[in-house]
């Protein structure tokens, strides 16, 4: 389970604002990758809401959807979210785009943190903050963790809508990763302007 040990670690004298970060979306064959930033306060966040949060690769979806109103509705989490859409993937690759969509969440935040954690090895440029990455800290660090499922539901919402514009595709299930169910559909139907032109199944049948 999550828990505060890296957040406390990183306080001192400067540092008040500690957010966790976290993406979604970059191995899936459409839609954006999507980027979640959230700050969590530790001296209104109950015992009842962090117990709801976690990785978000270990919820089920409804785990997931009710971690993500909790959040919301508690007033103990400041969030934003930034995204790279499909054309920006196809241009400056996933790595890049993941980049990017990070430092959109982070520069729509209201207020700037003063150190982030991110769940990962890498740090992306320009991020204009200090940063400390974690490997698997979307199950190590509540911050981290509460960023995964913002990410994830927003972006799941996202491909959810866009699968009744798009039927056939089961983005309303798979969410646009490489299910068999959404290959056989791409090469039934084609490809739609909302998948990933430079990524292997897509591209060969263009």
């Amino acid at each position: 389970m999550p828990s505060f040990r890296y957040e406390i670690r990183c306080e001192g004298p400067g540092v008040v604002r500690i957010a966790g970060i976290d993406e979604v979306g970059r191995g899936p064959l459409a839609g954006p990758v999507v980027a979640a930033v959230a700050i969590i306060d530790r001296t209104m966040a109950k015992r009842k809401l962090l117990r709801l949060i976690d990785d978000s690769k270990k919820l089920l979806l409804e785990e997931r959807e009710e971690a993500y109103e909790a959040m919301l509705a508690s007033g103990a989490v400041r969030y934003a979210v930034g995204e790279a859409s499909v054309e920006e993937i196809d241009a400056i690759n996933i790595l890049q785009a993941t980049f990017l969509a990070m430092r959109r969440a982070l520069q729509a935040l209201s207020e700037q943190p003063d150190i982030v954690l991110i769940d990962g090895d890498r740090v992306p440029p320009g991020l204009g903050c200090r940063a400390e990455t974690i490997v698997g800290g979307d199950a190590r660090s509540y911050s981290i963790a509460a960023a995964s499922i913002l990410a994830k539901v927003t972006r799941d919402r996202y491909m959810h809508g866009l699968a009744a514009s798009f039927p056939g595709y089961g983005w309303e299930t798979n969410r646009g990763y490489k299910t068999p169910e959404h290959l056989a559909a791409l090469n039934r139907l084609g490809p739609t302007p909302h998948h990933r032109r430079s990524f292997a199944p897509v591209m060969r049948l263009l």
